[in-house]
């Protein structure tokens, strides 16, 4: 963070400071980075005590000061060994501290914000970005998928006067959300990557996720740049609502960043990129051909961001996962192949991965699809888990293994299908599903473990990469 003193920061979270026994002054400065978690404070950071639904950060205000917090933000006095800022919401003091940061930083350095939106991709296509960002100086990128009113504030007070590039990943809900982010970090250059059924049972409907995903793009300015999904209808839609330029990526004919020639197998997808008349040929090593939409944003942002397209596909071919636990490629004893991409499970990832394990597995194999749950689905749940459990028997899966109450109407779906014989099977839980697979992968099969991070197979997964490593 930027070098504040005390009164700046209660100036800017609204907030009262107290200085208890501590011995600073109001002048005193702090410049150590942001926490609402005590167990990653370290010395010389600030520690947000917020209340949430489950535990009260107050509780833990102790812990941050025995490990070296400079100062707390609370709802109500507490350990008075270091200053303290009294606000009336510790999550929105976060934000408004957050707001006054960044704008400091905008106003006195050469700093280019970069935000990305979407159903699905936002930390893969935040993570190649990273890469492009990372050739044109220092930058700060969202950790983890930090990407909420607590994880986007966290992120954008990393922001020092010598970052050049801030990518921040936006997510949401609910409507309002992204709007309150980019209010705190105003992108240069917005990316929506696609508008599908993630999170469908908090948003109420396909239509109330376009205006939320929207959001990104609504308020750009002349100056900033849109950076919006060729190939997704809804995506397409919004360029009607930014008063930004629009840069168009995907496979359309009409996009300015696009790929051609894509063929995948288990060790990545190869595609041609073209960014205006030049085309270079890219070895991605992210499996899946879905991840080529993202890589393709990336690439649009590295290409505003100034760097030649030699730069750009060096930065693509470095990627080898999309990140932790998805498309995670494991195991490889005895030729069996685990897949682990069980972070996050919307139908249209849980549909790509699907199509991805089709794909990839050599003529002769099996394909083992492990499917847990899609959770934010509200009144679509029923009808899409049948859709995929569908789709796993018309795309010739071998074996169909459903863990969890949750998901089963996946195998109720698969084994109505008349074409399978049981070929599907269901566990209540997730010992009971690697009791059965350690027992029952054969030589030589592939293996792909899905569901929403809400549902655990991650956890699953790496069992079963490890059991075959």
């Amino acid at each position: 963070m930027i070098r504040l003193t005390l009164a700046e920061i209660a100036a800017a979270t609204a907030g009262r400071l107290v200085i208890g026994q501590s011995g600073a002054t109001p002048e005193t400065v702090v410049d150590g980075e942001s926490q609402t978690d005590s167990r990653e404070v370290g010395p010389g950071q600030i520690f947000f005590a917020r209340v949430g639904e489950e535990t009260d950060g107050h509780l833990f205000a102790n812990s941050a000061v025995d490990a070296g917090a400079a100062l707390l933000v609370v709802e109500r006095e507490t350990d008075d060994r270091v200053p303290q800022i009294v606000v009336d919401d510790a999550t929105l003091a976060l934000g408004r501290l957050a707001t006054e940061v960044v704008a400091r930083v905008l106003a006195g350095g050469d700093l280019t914000i970069v935000g990305i939106t979407g159903s699905n991709g936002k930390t893969t296509t935040k993570n190649l970005v990273a890469a492009m960002a990372e050739q044109c100086g220092a930058f700060v990128a969202s950790a983890k998928s930090f990407n909420n009113e607590v994880g986007g504030p966290l992120t954008m007070l990393r922001v020092t006067d010598r970052t050049r590039t801030l990518v921040a990943e936006m997510g949401a809900s609910k409507e309002g959300e992204i709007r309150r982010l980019t209010a705190m970090a105003p992108p240069a250059i917005g990316v929506v990557l696609t508008v599908g059924l993630a999170h469908a049972g908090e948003f109420g409907g396909i239509e109330t996720t376009f205006r939320t995903k929207s959001e990104m793009v609504r308020d750009l300015p002349e100056g900033a740049v849109a950076v919006l999904n060729r190939d997704d209808p809804h995506v397409t839609r919004m360029k009607d609502l930014t008063r930004a330029r629009v840069l168009w990526f995907g496979q359309h004919p009409e996009a300015h960043i696009r790929a051609s020639d894509i063929d995948s197998d288990a060790s990545g997808t190869r595609f041609t990129l073209h960014i205006g008349d030049e085309s270079r040929r890219v070895v991605f090593r992210v499996l899946g051909e879905h991840h080529v939409t993202n890589a393709l944003a990336a690439a649009a942002v590295g290409s505003e961001l100034g760097l030649p397209i030699g730069k750009i596909v060096t930065a693509l071919q470095g990627a080898t996962r999309a990140a932790r636990w998805r498309m995670e490629v494991m195991g490889g004893r005895d030729g069996v192949t685990i897949i682990n991409d069980a972070y996050n499970a919307s139908p249209d990832s849980m549909a790509a991965g699907l199509r991805t394990l089709a794909q990839i597995a050599n003529p002769g194999s099996r394909t083992v699809a492990v499917l847990g749950a899609m959770s934010e689905l509200g009144e679509y749940s029923i009808e899409e888990h049948i859709r995929i459990g569908l789709q796993a028997v018309r795309l010739g899966i071998s074996e169909l293994v459903v863990v969890g109450k949750e998901a089963r109407h996946l195998h109720i779906s698969a084994i109505n299908e008349g074409s399978w014989d049981g070929e599907s099977v269901f566990f209540e839980n997730q010992d009971e599903a690697y009791d059965y697979l350690v027992q029952t992968l054969q030589t030589n099969d592939t293996v792909l473990v899905k569901s929403s991070n809400a549902a655990g197979l991650r956890i699953l997964g790496d069992r079963l990469g490890e059991a075959f490593a």
